[in-house]
Formats: structure tokens, sequence, C-alpha cells
């Protein structure tokens, strides 16, 4: 039965056929015999770790794009364009104010009052204020029910100069609150800080609500963005064991150092001798050791090189005891002097003192130590940032988890099914596979 083969363009030219008899006598029959290079389990695993590795980056983004900037669609936005401006799709003001008019019933009693100078703010604290990087204030009047409370809000350039004025404000031994991000009172005063705005309040009288009625207005305090929300790195250096946290008290300069002029109190060093006018920044905190009070100053310099000199002038102040060329300060002559001692981490200094044995003073003096990381505040719950980044870092492993997982099922499968093909007698990869259609005339 004569056989006629029709390959492809592109293939060798055709075979000659002989015609015996009519057209019109010949059966057509069509056999068609396609290879095709049809996937691999080893090319869809390829293709498959060509996904993550496209998809990876476009994850991680997609995780740091906060929802508020994200488009809606083309649909929405046609729409919005065409509907008239209601009172919610206005663009907000440029600036929200400091204070609200109301809040849980109180009523503003007249227009605030806003000032720009420290002086204006608070006149014997106005250096401190300065330091701590005082930019604005409100002071206004709340009414009631015939009642009036006494509402100072103090804003400063970032977070850190917010903490720090609330420390140097709250006293030692004032009740912790939990308002805003730090709280403490005294009698009828509230003191409370929330991002870069510490809030003073004298209330008539305490009452079982006064709480939460300043959780409401600390809910509606405008916050900073970026890095100025972040709390002074220096507090992480805090050891956390047997500290009291209302004793904290972090310093910009020798005014915020000193503390307020009402209370009279005195750092542990002299101002003169931490080196403020080098750029120093300090925190300071008590500890309740078992065998006395302790106080522990922690002092950050901008370089070691810096904290390396002057660790060696407090050494040597400290060494030589009070003396009329050099006056203790009442802390120092209220210390034990077995437990006075100085040690360098970095560009950490820290100085121990107060009434403990000098073996626990020492512990505590061991337990400083420098790190260069950003952290919040001690005890503080973990901020959006840190949030943000451990979701990064979890998409990340799922996808070097999945990227693992692939080439071992690529090996396993496309390993057998390459193994397959050579027990028998042909090529490992189907891209050798010849395509061609076969057609048989028979009679």
């Amino acid at each position: 039965m004569p056989k006629l083969y029709l390959l492809k363009p592109g293939l060798p030219s055709p075979l000659a056929c002989n015609w015996h008899l009519s057209p019109s006598r010949y059966r057509l029959r069509v056999r068609s015999m396609r290879k095709h290079c049809t996937p691999t389990p080893l090319s869809l695993a390829a293709n498959l770790m060509a996904v993550f590795f496209l998809a990876a980056p476009i994850i991680s983004l997609a995780a740091q794009v906060p929802t508020s900037i994200v488009q809606p669609p083309k649909q929405e936005k046609k729409a919005a364009r065409s509907a008239p401006k209601s009172e919610e799709t206005r663009a907000p003001t440029p600036e929200t104010p400091l204070l609200p008019s109301s809040f849980s019933g109180w009523q503003s009693a007249s227009a605030p009052e806003k000032v720009i100078d420290p002086a204006q703010a608070d006149s014997a604290n106005a250096a401190a204020l300065k330091e701590y990087g005082f930019t604005d204030a409100l002071i206004t009047d709340y009414n009631r029910d015939g009642e009036t409370l006494k509402v100072r809000a103090l804003r400063f350039v970032d977070a850190s100069g917010a903490y720090g004025a609330y420390s140097f404000y709250r006293q030692s031994g004032w009740p912790r609150e939990q308002i805003g991000t730090g709280a403490a009172s005294d009698h009828n005063r509230v003191l409370f800080w929330v991002g870069n705005v510490v809030v003073d309040s004298q209330f008539p009288h305490i009452s079982a609500m006064s709480g939460s009625e300043l959780r409401d207005l600390a809910s509606v305090i405008p916050l900073p963005a970026g890095n100025k929300s972040l709390a002074p790195p220096i507090l992480a250096s805090l050891p956390q064991k047997d500290m009291d946290g209302q004793s904290t008290h972090y310093a910009l300069g020798s005014a915020g150092y000193t503390g307020p002029v009402a209370a009279n109190p005195e750092g542990v060093l002299p101002p003169g001798l931490v080196g403020f006018d080098r750029g120093a920044e300090t925190a300071t905190a008590n500890y309740k050791l078992q065998s006395g009070p302790a106080t522990l100053t922690i002092i950050n310099y901008p370089t070691p090189q810096i904290a390396e000199a002057q660790e060696k002038v407090i050494a040597a102040y400290l060494k030589a005891g009070n003396s009329a060329q050099h006056p203790f300060t009442k802390p120092l002559l209220d210390s034990n002097p077995t437990a006075l001692e100085v040690r360098r981490s970095g560009p950490l200094v820290a100085v121990v003192s107060g009434d403990p044995i000098a073996d626990e003073a020492h512990k505590l003096l061991e337990s400083v130590h420098y790190e260069a990381n950003i952290s919040a505040l001690p005890g503080q719950q973990n901020n959006e940032i840190q949030k943000t980044a451990r979701l990064i870092v979890a998409i990340i492993t799922l996808v070097v988890v999945m990227f693992v997982a692939a080439v071992l099922l690529a090996l396993f499968l496309g390993g057998g099914r390459a193994l397959y093909r050579h027990l028998r007698g042909k090529p490992i990869s189907s891209v050798f596979d010849e395509e061609f259609i076969r057609i048989d005339l028979s009679e």
C-alpha cells in the first residue's frame, strides 16, 4: 500500500510519491502524531521559583505602604470627582488644634491662649523647656457644671523632648496613671504625655471619672510623624531589674538635669562635670536593692572618645572626695563612699550612688551595656514600625521556605522523570522530541 509522508516546512524535502491508481480510488486516512514539548515537573518548579522571586519584593513593598495612601479603583475616583464635596471628603485643615474645644462634657470657657515663648509657658523653668526643644503651648480653661479644669499643653520638637519635660515635672513618689504614653498624679494635678506633647491639668477635685476624661483628651491630641515619635534610646540602657519606673529622669542640659526650681532638687553630679556643652544627655533612675537604695546615672556622649575622657574626669572627682575645691553634691554626701563607682561602655558613662553595699553597687553598674540600636520606652508596647518590620521578616522567611520546598520538589519529580526517560532509551528532556504529521493513503 503506497504511503505519502507530508512533512512540515523547514524539514527535509518531501519523499517521492507514486500514484498507481486514479485519485478517486484512494481513501484518505490521516494519522496525526504530535509530540509536544510538554512542561516537565522541573520546568514547572523553575516557573514557580521565578514567580516567588518576582513576588517577594512586591509583597514586601506592599507591607510597607500605609493603607492611607493606597489609591482607590479608577471607577471610585471618577465617581468621587463627579460627586459634590461633603464635609467628610473635604481636605483637613493644615494644622490640627493642640487641644479640642470640648471633651467628655468639658467646654472651653474662652479662646485658648497660644504662646511660643517658654517664659510665658513656665517662667520659673523656661531654661529647661528650651533645652528640651519647646516649640509652643496652649493654655485654656474648661468649664462643666460650675467647675473649672485648667489645662496647659506643651509641645516639643519630638517625643524625646516631651518625655524629658514629663520626667522633669514629675516627682518621685507620684502614683502612676494609665493615660497617654505615661502619666502621674499629685492630688488634684494630673500630668501625662503623648507623642511630642505634655499635658499638665489641674482639677478642682479628683473623681472616679477624671482618668477616663483625660484619656478622651489624650486620644484627640495630634501625634508627630516619622522618627519624631521615638523615645530617647538612652532609656533602653537602664537596667529594668529593681528599678522604680516612676523615678526615671531624662535631661539634655544643666537646667533640666537639676530639676524644677520649686522642688529644689539636685543632680548626682555637678552639671559642669557632666559635659552638656559636649552634647551629653543623661538618664537617671532609682533602684531598690536588698542592701539599700541606689541611684544610677547614665551619661550618653556623641563619641566613645569623649566618653573615655569624661570618665577619667568623673573618676578623679569621686576619688578625691569632698573638698573645698571640689565639693560634693548633696546626693553624693548622702551616699555610701564605698558604693561610689564609675564605668564606661562605648559612649556611655555610668555612675552609681546611694546607700547600697559595694558588691551590689558594682553588679548594678556592670549591668549597663551599650547597644547600637533604637529601642522603645521600658515596658512600652511595640510600635507600628516594629510590627511592620516583623511582618516583612515573616514574609521573607515564608518566601525562602517556599523556594527551598520548590527546589526539593523539582529535584524529586524532575529527577525521577529524567531517570524514567533515560531508562526507556529516550533523551532526558522532551525538548529533543520531533514533531511531525503522518498521512496514510490506502486503497
